[in-house]
């Protein structure tokens, strides 16, 4: 057999295209009145070829280690989890149940590769998003990959592929995870890139054009690019070390309070003062206006509102709004000839139904399902109808007039009734279930409607031959 490293499908990671070789945007000059302004990530060559940013299976990666993004339970049924545990083997399983077992989240741990390319594993967990939790959040990605970075450093990893970690599948708003990412390797990079050869990004086609147009605000290519990210840096760019700053979490605590007045020009030193009642002047000054004591409110939505400058509700309409640009995006480049062909929708819904119906809802329009013929064998679970509500909400429910279902099931109607009473309530007056395909005739003509073959078979055969069906007749009465 031959050494992994002669595999076909191995990636080397000296083939892959350096940072500050890659090619460069046209920069607009520096806005007038930013001349006096430093940027706090300024441009280091010796950093950018370190750096590598590449889209694939960081599996076939032949580097000293990856970075596994999974669950607690290091059994989470991701394509790349799934890809990893199948070219490692059995052994990476039993060394994960007989050392490992957990994983908190924030925390990462290391196993050997085995079968993969890479000699190790950094297995770490990232956090499950949640805008009321923005805070702890935001602390818990940085500790993810800081985390990682420190364990490649204390086991002589040299070179490291690091998959994102703020994954949407947790719910992780992928622009804010990016800032967090980068800033945090850069920081790490800055104080022990001694440490490291190769650092190499791996990105899927859902967060490439981000790390694209994000890690330039960290890792500037030249003078100008530096020029550029200092406008557009955000606010909240962390401490020394990348980690998102709670003021409300810092607390000072004076050596000698008693003499804090003095020191600070609110005293007489040669004046007989009572200590006690200096004690607690001086602890008031200090501390009294500290956020922590002047009962601000809640510091994520005081974070929040700085991030966005928006409130709960508008920050979510963004992030649902920017998520269903990606994916019309991803749709416009996707072959859907097959499927068109089936006139088959489910487990390649998303995507397709997005490329089709995004120039039709910005009119008023119609949707007419038909459940005919399913089975329990290709129920569509809660879950994914959860998933497309949340993503096409944004986009297709203002102009949405009626929702036919036709043919439906006792688990349809069941379904239905539960997801429109607890998730899309919105749309639950237009929805309405059609027993039979006749109750269409009175509402849409005929003409509008390409009804495929087997739906009117069925229909024929379960309610007999067509007939014209009264007007104002309810799809109860069917």
């Amino acid at each position: 057999m031959d050494p992994l490293g002669a595999r076909d499908d191995v990636i080397d990671v000296d083939s892959l295209t350096k940072w500050n070789l890659t090619q460069l945007p046209e920069y607009t000059p520096r806005e007038s009145g930013d001349e006096e302004k430093q940027s706090p990530f300024p441009w280091r060559k010796d950093l950018n070829g370190k750096l590598c940013v590449w889209s694939g299976d960081i599996s076939l990666l032949n580097t000293h280690g990856i970075v596994h993004t999974t669950n607690e339970k290091l059994n989470d049924r991701s394509v790349e989890s799934d890809l990893i545990f199948q070219k490692a083997g059995p052994d990476l399983y039993k060394e994960i149940q007989s050392d490992i077992k957990v994983i908190k989240t924030g925390e990462a741990k290391l196993t050997k590769g085995y079968g993969l390319p890479s000699r190790f594993i950094i297995h770490t967990v990232g956090p499950r998003f949640n805008i009321k939790y923005l805070t702890a959040a935001e602390s818990a990605l940085y500790s993810c990959y800081r985390n990682s970075l420190q364990i490649a450093k204390e086991n002589n990893i040299r070179t490291i592929a690091i998959t994102c970690i703020h994954t949407i599948r947790r719910g992780y708003p992928p622009d804010s995870g990016a800032h967090i990412a980068c800033r945090t390797i850069r920081r790490f990079l800055e104080k022990f890139g001694n440490s490291f050869d190769i650092v190499v990004l791996v990105c899927n086609d859902e967060n490439l054009d981000i790390y694209n147009h994000v890690l330039p605000l960290y890792f500037p290519r030249n003078s100008k690019e530096e020029e550029y990210a200092i406008s557009n840096l955000p606010s909240d760019v962390g401490n020394e070390n990348g980690e998102p700053v709670i003021l409300e979490r810092q607390i000072r605590i004076l050596d000698k309070p008693a003499f804090a007045a003095y020191r600070d020009g609110h005293g007489d030193f040669e004046e007989t003062i009572d200590l006690n009642r200096q004690f607690c002047t001086s602890t008031a000054l200090d501390v009294g206006h500290h956020p922590f004591a002047s009962m601000e409110e809640n510091p994520d939505s005081v974070k929040q509102g700085a991030l966005y400058g928006k409130n709960a509700a508008d920050v979510r309409k963004i992030e649902i709004q920017r998520r269903y640009e990606r994916l019309l995006k991803r749709s416009k480049s996707e072959d859907f000839n097959s499927i068109a062909g089936t006139r088959f929708l489910y487990r390649a819904a998303l995507l397709y139904l997005i490329r089709v119906m995004d120039p039709v809802a910005d009119n008023d329009y119609v949707v007419i399902y038909y459940h005919t013929l399913t089975s329990n064998q290709n129920h569509i679970p809660m879950a994914y109808l959860k998933l497309a509500y949340n993503f096409l909400d944004y986009k297709f429910r203002k102009h949405l007039k009626a929702f036919y279902i036709v043919h439906p099931t006792w688990w349809t109607k069941l379904a239905t009734w539960f997801f429109t009473t607890f998730t899309a309530t919105d749309i639950k007056s237009k929805l309405q279930i059609v027993k039979c395909v006749q109750y269409l005739y009175s509402k849409i003509t005929p003409d509008q409607l390409d009804i495929p073959n087997f739906v009117l078979d069925y229909d024929t055969k379960i309610n007999g031959p067509r007939y014209t069906v009264p007007e104002n007749t309810s799809p109860d009465d069917l």
